[in-house]
């Protein structure tokens, strides 16, 4: 397949389906990726297939990268509607991470004020305090839960380390509100057993863990590039959209990638 590594802390900008004219900012090696899951379907590719050889950027070469970019897409005409942590991994794995989003915040009301920073995260590092009390400081703090099944995030998700689902919950309700919970749906089959996500017995179950966490906004999406693995199918518009519908019903704004 033809993953997608980002090599330098700085990447884009890109056009976003949920956030816009996204410029990216990499936490992890150039080289590979780090990541606390495995997804089946992540456009970085799995693990294994990208261990990187070079070290983490440090807190001064993102600045100084972001700062350059910003300020050539500024003489060029081009201002950008977000500042995304993403990249080849998840982000909240660095080591400085808190100092790093500190850093671009500043960076950011002095180059660029009129832009959003945004993070996707796959949430594994919340239960750390100073995790969560940097994750507030961003304007869209997006953070996935893809079902509360654990037999389905074992197979799909894959989490390298220990995760429990209902913890998860608990620290996803600790933002008080100021969270959109990030979702992927889809359909199809790996090593013979269904992936889909849509049915009752999963949506249901979804349903009432986002009623517990409360989240001003959930973005639900499906397969959009080519999977590291095969078998995985996209989700259809209208089962999208009866989700969607659903999750609006409680409430909560929602929006539909398709």
């Amino acid at each position: 397949m033809s993953t997608i590594i980002y090599s330098s802390p700085i990447f884009g900008p890109v056009h976003s389906r949920r956030l816009g004219v996204s410029l990216g900012i990499n936490l992890l090696p150039g080289d590979g990726k780090v990541c606390s899951f495995d997804c089946v379907y992540c456009e970085c590719g799995l693990n294994a297939d990208h261990r990187p050889k070079r070290p983490l950027p440090t807190p001064e070469e993102v600045g100084r990268a972001l700062t350059e970019k910003l300020r050539r897409m500024g003489e060029e005409g081009v201002r950008p509607d977000v500042l995304t942590f993403a990249g080849n991994g998840e982000p909240t794995l660095h080591p400085l991470f808190p100092e790093i989003v500190r850093e671009v915040r500043q960076i950011r009301d002095a180059l660029c004020p009129q832009a959003q920073l945004s993070i996707l995260s796959n949430a594994t590092q919340i239960h750390r305090q100073e995790i969560r009390e940097a994750l507030r400081l961003f304007d869209n703090n997006i953070q996935k839960l893809d079902t509360v099944d654990m037999d389905y995030i074992r197979m799909v998700d894959r989490p390298q380390g220990r995760y429990e689902v209902e913890k998860q919950i608990e620290y996803l309700a600790m933002f008080e509100g100021k969270v959109i919970i990030q979702t992927m749906f889809m359909g199809g089959e790996l090593n013979g057993k269904s992936v889909d996500n849509t049915g009752e017995e999963y949506v249901v179950p979804y349903l009432q863990a986002l009623q517990r966490i409360g989240p001003n906004q959930v973005m639900i999406y499906t397969i959009d590039r080519e999977t590291p693995v095969s078998g995985l199918k996209k989700a259809s518009h209208e089962q999208l959209d009866a989700i969607a519908q659903r999750i609006r019903d409680l409430g909560i704004a929602t929006s539909v990638s398709y």
